[in-house]
This record gives structure tokens, sequence and C-alpha cells, in this order.
């Protein structure tokens, strides 16, 4: 028997229309929900409407009186993404004073990071930094490919190079932390699921997990450690 699963529609509260703010605006309505966006430029509220069903309001939402027009009272989440730390600091400690019961943020700055979650805000740290570090990592290693980013984690593929400081290692002698080796890929498509004893190979595809606030560490060790140094 095929069961429905009906997915909840939530009241959603979207603060600041940047790049990140207009794609979560398209992602929360292409799932159904209804959806506000608040934004100081008319003109940047003006162009959402024009594409998407939604009630836009221009203002500060750090005014409790544009967050009640947004209809706060009633809102299943917010998410602030601005680029004005204090700003979502302080829509947010609004939205928690008015229950609001998935309050979400960007942080810009690192050093902001524990005022958020003083206040009981989950965080995404600075998109830009995280965005560049991750060309960065693939700029520097061709062999790397992101497969999917995952609640808590991203998942992706590496290479090991001929020459690499692992190859003909056994996987345990990595100093592995808050990433795991999921399955390796040999030349010629035999398919390992790897413990700590199995060498690493030249040209091996190998897939890792890796939780999202190891992602840097991670990369920056698989770089060192599965390609050959310059001659």
């Amino acid at each position: 028997m095929l069961m429905m699963v009906n997915r909840t529609r939530m009241y959603i509260i979207i603060v600041g229309l940047g790049g990140i703010g207009r794609t979560l605006t398209q992602l929360a309505v292409e799932h159904g929900n209804n959806v506000v966006i608040i934004d100081r430029d008319e003109q940047r509220c003006s162009d959402m409407l024009e594409h998407y069903d939604v009630l836009a309001i221009t203002g500060n939402a750090t005014d409790k009186s544009i967050l009640e027009d947004a209809g706060i009272d009633r809102a299943d989440a917010l998410i602030a993404t601005t680029s004005d730390d204090s700003v979502n600091l302080m829509t947010c400690w609004l939205a928690k004073r008015f229950d609001v019961m998935n309050v979400v943020s960007i942080v810009n700055q690192k050093e902001h990071s524990d005022l958020f979650k003083e206040v009981g805000v989950k965080i995404s740290e600075n998109p830009d930094e995280l965005v560049a570090t991750r060309l960065y990592y693939w700029a520097e290693n061709p062999q790397l490919q992101q497969l999917a980013s995952i609640p808590g984690g991203t998942i992706f593929e590496v290479v090991a190079e001929k020459g690499a400081p692992i190859v003909d290692h056994e996987i345990r002698e990595l100093k592995v932390k808050d990433f795991v080796f999921i399955a390796i890929r040999r030349l010629g498509g035999e398919l390992i699921i790897p413990s700590g004893t199995v060498k690493i190979r030249p040209g091996d595809t190998i897939t890792v997990f890796t939780k999202k606030e190891a992602e840097d560490d991670c990369l920056e060790l698989l770089n060192r450690q599965l390609q050959r140094s310059p001659e």
C-alpha cells in the first residue's frame, strides 16, 4: 500500500535580500511555504515580488513593529542573512522573545559566534569565507570533487596521487579526526569498504565524509597527504 507523506507548510520570515536571502526565498517558496521577506532596500523587495508569491516588507528587522507586521507571532522560523552581525543578532533575539521555534542566522565574523549561541540561535559562520576556502582547496587539488552536502557534513571524493605521502601506508597512520573514509574504488573498479589496516594505493578514489565544522582541516590534511609533493 502506497502511503502519502504530507510536508508541513511553514510560515518563514527571511531577513536580508542579499544573495543568500534571495536563494533562501526561492527554496522556501518552491517547498510550498508561506514566506515573508524583510529588507531595508525597497527595490530589492520589489524585485522579489516580481518573481515570487511572498509578503515583502521594507524596513529594519530590529524594529519590533516591523516584525509584528511580518507576523512574527505565528512564524515557525526566522532566518537572518544580512551582512551586519548586530542586525542579525538583535533580530534573532527579538524572534526568541516572540517564541519563534526555529531561529537561524549567518555569522559574518567568527568572534561573534558565541553571542549568537548564547541567545540560542543556530548559526552558519561566514558563508563567504567558507565558499572561498572550499574554492581554494578545489583549485589546489583538481582531483577533489564534492559529491553532496548534507545536514552536519559534506561527502566528497579525492584521488590518491602516485608518490603522495600516504600512498602505500595504512589508513590508520592518518591522524583522523572528524572525518571518515566511506569507500575506496581501486583502479580497475574494485570497491573496498575501508578499515584502518587498508593501504592506500596510487590512483585510489576515496569517498570521504567530514563534519561541517571540520571541513577546512580535513581538506587541508587530505590535500597534504594525497597529493604528490612538488619536485
